[in-house]
């Protein structure tokens, strides 16, 4: 007898040419596009580092969207299915412990290395530059960089994982999202924020719950930007 999967090839998850090509993609955007515009536009200025969170938001959904098109499957194959009212908030609880787990990972992380600090100070200089840059960079890293980097890192990357075990789906999928983030002060957040969207992600077969992780964590650090002038992580 044939599996669900055999008879209908439209609901297997995404595997491995799905992942490379999203990252791929992700990558082209996101670390290729401001090397080409670098000469036109000052990227280390207040609106370079609005449109720069724009742009990161923009990186992932084009990643998501060249995975998708590689083979037709169904949105719930991804993860594209809507979550319960419990799940959200349950996010909202992730995005908190996330948070918390910040604050005392970064720290200790700046102690045993010298990783760089002011990888994100675009972004400080955008939200603390005027409300309509504040408004820019909140789209950018509120609304489009949760949704685009959960779907690919979540709905590709960790789906396409777990046909590895939730161990292997879970941690390999947040140690690639925070390794693209870079070796700086961002990586031991991302790698929290990486670990419990994944796994919100496997037990709610959604990534919503892990949108509302991400959105909630950055929501937070737009905030931080705006209201205290020259702060970067």
């Amino acid at each position: 007898m044939k599996s669900t999967t055999e008879v209908n090839p439209r609901i297997a998850p995404p595997g491995w040419p799905e992942i490379v090509v999203g990252i791929a993609v992700l990558a082209l955007v996101g670390f290729g596009l401001p090397i080409l515009v670098s000469g036109q536009v000052d990227l280390t200025s207040p609106l370079g580092g609005a449109l720069l969170a724009c742009l990161s938001g923009v990186a992932g959904l084009a990643g998501f969207a060249a995975a998708a098109a590689l083979r037709r499957r169904t949105w719930g194959s991804f993860g594209l299915r809507r979550a319960s009212a419990g799940w959200l908030w349950l996010g909202v609880a992730g995005g908190v412990v996330a948070l918390l787990a910040k604050g005392i990972l970064t720290p200790l992380f700046l102690m045993l290395t010298d990783a760089p600090t002011d990888t994100q100070a675009g972004y400080a200089a955008g939200a603390s530059s005027g409300p309509w840059l504040l408004v820019l960079t909140a789209i950018g890293l509120i609304v489009l960089t949760p949704i685009g980097e959960e779907l690919l890192f979540r709905g590709v990357v960790t789906t396409g994982l777990l046909r590895y075990g939730p161990i292997i789906a879970t941690v390999g999928s947040a140690v690639i999202f925070a390794l693209l983030h870079g070796i700086n002060v961002v990586l031991p957040a991302a790698l929290v924020v990486g670990i419990i969207t994944a796994e919100l992600r496997r037990r709610s077969d959604s990534v919503w719950p892990g949108v509302v992780v991400h959105a909630f964590n950055n929501s937070i650090t737009v905030i931080a930007y705006a209201l205290i002038p020259g702060v970067v992580s």
